[in-house]
């Protein structure tokens, strides 16, 4: 895919980068990016500068991101458990 430059607002400021990601998935990125930083627990926008707040929004999603990939790690071993109980299952009332 060809990159494009992509632009959007917050904290009033204009941001842009370029990317040849798929359109939906910038979009998703910076949905996620607002809704971290202007979710249930605002980070204090108006005592914190936005450069600041920016890089909290991007560490609390990469600290999401490593939860979610030691829970998949979790699930993957559990899965890969169950399928070895299966197969020695199998394979017992196969002999």
């Amino acid at each position: 895919m060809k990159e494009r430059l992509v632009r959007f607002n917050l904290f009033g400021q204009e941001f842009a980068f370029y990317s040849d990601a798929p359109s939906d998935d910038v979009e998703q990125a910076i949905t996620l990016l607002r809704q971290e930083l202007e979710g249930d627990e605002p980070l204090g926008r108006s005592t914190i500068p936005s450069s600041k707040m920016l890089v909290l929004g991007s560490l609390r999603l990469a600290a999401r991101c490593v939860q979610l990939e030691q829970e998949h790690q979790r699930f993957r071993e559990t899965q890969q458990a169950s399928i070895e109980k299966l197969v020695r299952k199998m394979s017992s009332q196969i002999d």
